[in-house]
């Protein structure tokens, strides 16, 4: 055997050293999860991977292979979280709620927490119709508008481990509160009208408030969507004076419990 082959098969001995700890790194991960369900813990523990990267920078420091090692371990990383995903969330989670309620904040912190992909509904609509709601609505109305959301819930059906965010009339359609449930679990997410007006107050991308941008108008809405949106949830989280870790920690407990009642 001459040196570049014997180089050659120690590379090779190398990356099986690599899989067998990978493999042994995603054990333990699900160890970690099903310890913390065991105990009641919190899933989301954001302080511990802080804690991990702040370990890989002083073990690294000085290592002619910095740059290239942190890369690897981001990609672990992300690894990690979808192996936490898929050890917690077989299915899509479906967020609804009214406009302002926190679809869009807590979408991306479950994607960033659990690198799960995001569907925002609306988004995807005006990506693909290039064209804005407002403008959906004013030139094929609002009818036509549900049956691309409609269409889109069948689509994802294919899907798993996704968050998708829906827009705040979407659960108001039974057909489409039907297509969530097929392979979701529906979230509403919900808070005062005083805070929805906070959070919406600025935004002209509302043609339902149009005439009632204010917190009675809110309200009355509101009031008139609640018993669709509570029909719909398989559970529901309040958002107000919570912070996205709160509100995301207690619908991660809430979906998990619910999972123990269906076994």
């Amino acid at each position: 055997m001459n040196d570049l082959e014997m180089y050659r098969e120690q590379l090779a001995l190398c990356d099986d050293k690599i899989i067998d700890a990978l493999m042994e790194r995603n054990a333990i991960i699900e160890k970690i999860m099903a310890y913390k369900e065991e105990y009641g813990m919190p899933i989301l523990q954001p302080q511990q991977e802080r804690k991990q990267k702040v370990r890989l920078e002083q073990k690294l420091e000085h290592n002619k292979y910095q740059d290239e090692i942190y890369d690897v371990f981001q990609r672990i990383l992300k690894n990690s979280k979808r192996v936490q995903a898929r050890k917690l969330f077989d299915y899509n989670i479906v967020l609804i709620g009214f406009m302002g309620a926190g679809k869009t904040t807590v979408s991306d912190y479950l994607s960033t927490m659990f690198d799960m992909d995001i569907i925002e509904m609306d988004q995807e609509i005006t990506d693909r119709e290039e064209m804005s709601i407002p403008d959906i609505f004013a030139t094929y109305g609002e009818e036509y508008f549900r049956d691309l959301e409609t269409s889109l819930l069948v689509e994802l059906q294919d899907r798993k481990n996704v968050i998708i965010s829906c827009g705040g009339g979407t659960a108001l359609r039974e057909n489409n509160v039907a297509e969530m449930k097929k392979n979701g679990r529906v979230v509403l997410l919900t808070a005062s009208p005083e805070t929805i007006y906070e959070r919406v107050k600025d935004s002209d991308d509302r043609p339902v408030l149009k005439g009632r941008k204010n917190v009675d108008g809110i309200a009355e809405l509101m009031e008139q969507r609640r018993e669709k949106y509570e029909a719909a949830a398989d559970i529901v989280v309040q958002t107000d004076h919570k912070t996205v870790l709160q509100v995301c920690e207690e619908l991660v407990q809430r979906l998990s419990e619910m999972e123990e009642d269906y076994v």
